[in-house]
């Protein structure tokens, strides 16, 4: 996929960081999964129990010329609380940080940056890590599309992901891909 980009980002709960990202314009593709952890080919049960150091994470594959690394960290800040360590609502421990798996000194130095620049829009400080990007494992097929296939189906889904997913749609309209905009 010649001309797009990766980010690897942890923002709690896969399920809800995924249904955002999947809506952007200029994203191409999201996978859930791991990062930052010392076990190789996690299991979810594995990763749940808070014992192999791995993130819950997305995997967006981009296009820059539609949607910058810098906005993408942007919506990343505004949809999830990186002022609370290892804990997203009710979703609690490491695998839950928040976290910027970099792929490039580039992206390091943008990750920085925009960091640093939304610290005034936080009353607390932003505790999210920004780190070197080492393995990504893809989590099981159960948890891709997760909230696009059961919105309707999961009481999690309802209750936490739709309310999120509305509020970012209201919130990025200028954001979204053409066919969210009807």
């Amino acid at each position: 996929m010649e001309g797009l980009a990766v980010a690897t980002l942890g923002a709690g709960c896969f399920w809800c960081v995924e249904a955002i990202f999947q809506d952007l314009k200029g994203v191409k593709k999201v996978v859930s999964g791991y990062a930052g952890g010392q076990l190789e080919n996690p299991t979810y049960k594995a990763v749940c129990a808070g014992t192999t150091g791995h993130a819950e994470v997305v995997q967006i594959t981009f296009d820059p010329e539609v949607l910058s690394y810098a906005d993408l960290l942007e919506v990343f800040f505004f949809t999830h609380n990186p002022t609370t360590l290892n804990r997203q609502g009710n979703d609690v421990g490491t695998q839950y940080r928040s976290a910027i798996f970099y792929h490039s000194e580039e992206q390091k130095a943008v990750a920085e940056k925009v960091k640093a620049e939304m610290a005034s829009e936080f009353a607390d400080p932003i505790v999210t890590e920004i780190v070197a990007f080492d393995r990504f494992y893809a989590a099981e097929d159960y948890h891709q599309d997760y909230y696009n296939l059961n919105a309707n189906k999961n009481p999690y889904c309802s209750a936490v992901i739709s309310p999120k997913v509305n509020k970012f749609r209201k919130n990025y309209k200028d954001k979204l891909k053409e066919e969210l905009k009807k």
